[in-house]
């Protein structure tokens, strides 16, 4: 197994943190709450800009907008390197019932298919527990056969597919 850390968002990790941007390109960077990042904005600048906002998600008293759900947002490091985003949605809207649920993650390309996600899901589940949750929904496509296999090592148990998503539920209990 991996030694992966779940850690929150640190200036520490801004090199290894722009490399990994810039291998994500115009992919998603499920997880990392910085959906609407360019490319080009990815900064030592601009991550110290986003790292306050990325860390009061966490916290009730902040308010959101409107569609979004408080959330904890970790990155998955291996040492001093950045490997990828995870994030524990507290709540689910409709969308994320449907699409997202409480936990999304994303490894960067050039470290898939080592055991990172398993790993960090599973440090994920503990945080989950730890904020109050019972069971969590976990999300991919029906075709990401990688993180269907990750969210199954963990416990996760098949609800359905619905639009092509297949949702799984993972009893924290």
């Amino acid at each position: 197994m991996p030694v992966i850390e779940l850690v929150l968002p640190d200036l520490r990790y801004a090199n290894s943190w722009i490399a990994a941007v810039r291998e994500f390109a115009a992919t998603t960077m499920h997880g990392s709450g910085l959906w609407d990042l360019a490319v080009d904005d990815a900064t030592v600048e601009t991550l110290a800009d986003r790292i306050p906002g990325l860390l009061a998600q966490s916290d009730h008293a902040t308010e959101l907008p409107e569609g979004r759900v408080h959330s904890d947002y970790w990155w998955m490091v291996d040492g001093t390197a950045f490997v990828g985003y995870l994030a524990i949605r507290h709540d689910l809207t409709e969308f994320l019932l449907n699409e997202g649920g409480h936990i999304g993650y994303g490894v960067r390309p050039s470290r898939r298919r080592e055991g990172h996600a398993t790993r960090a899901l599973e440090l994920a589940l503990v945080r989950a527990r730890e904020i109050g949750l019972d069971r969590v929904l976990l999300t991919c496509d029906e075709d990401n056969t990688p993180s269907l296999r990750t969210i199954e090592r963990n416990g996760g148990v098949l609800e359905d597919i619905r639009n092509g998503t297949r949702r799984y539920w993972i009893s924290l209990a």
